[in-house]
């Protein structure tokens, strides 16, 4: 069994726009921006033996905000510039109470399951509360890129970082013996 990265997206692999202290993903193909660094950081994370899997939130379906092909859209335009194994995504709206939303753990175990991945050697990196809450749930270290969003954290990170790039940094030189 590898260990993996479960990563979310907005925010952490491309541009979230934030307003008033809150983030909110885009909703046109043509506001999906890639964040710098986004590729040499994940090369950097294959090349060390990691799986990488993109754990997101897309409530904005279920809320009827955005249209499912929109979201599908840019998740294979990460795909394919981006060298990532898997991405698991919860449509549904905030107020559904299903177990595959952040900051429950079930698409994480989903992935792992399916693709036979370590969650004790895995890590997840997000930039929201429910990100880590979901992390700490499946059993991963779990990395705060740290924006000062106006939310409180649930569940404190294992490490907190300015961006995906020093996030990447930190773990590969915890990870030398993989």
């Amino acid at each position: 069994m590898r260990p993996a990265i479960f990563l979310d997206r907005d925010g952490v692999l491309n541009h979230s726009d934030v307003r008033n202290g809150k983030p909110y993903a885009p909703t046109k193909f043509d506001d999906f921006k890639i964040l710098s660094g986004t590729l040499e950081a994940l090369n950097s994370l294959k090349k060390s033996g990691f799986s990488l899997v993109v754990i997101t939130n897309q409530p904005d379906v279920g809320n009827g905000n955005v249209k499912k092909e929109i979201v599908d859209q840019m998740n294979a335009d990460l795909i394919s510039k981006l060298p990532i194994d898997v991405v698991k995504v919860c449509y549904h709206a905030q107020t559904e109470g299903c177990t595959c939303r952040k900051p429950e753990p079930g698409l994480i175990l989903e992935a792992a399951a399916e693709i036979q991945l370590d969650l004790s050697k895995s890590y997840m990196i997000g930039d929201r509360w429910s990100d880590i809450s979901a992390g700490k749930k499946a059993g991963c270290k779990t990395v705060l890129v740290d924006y000062n969003y106006s939310e409180k954290l649930v569940d404190q990170p294992d490490y907190k970082t300015a961006s995906l790039t020093t996030a990447v940094d930190s773990i590969i030189l915890q990870n030398m013996d993989i």
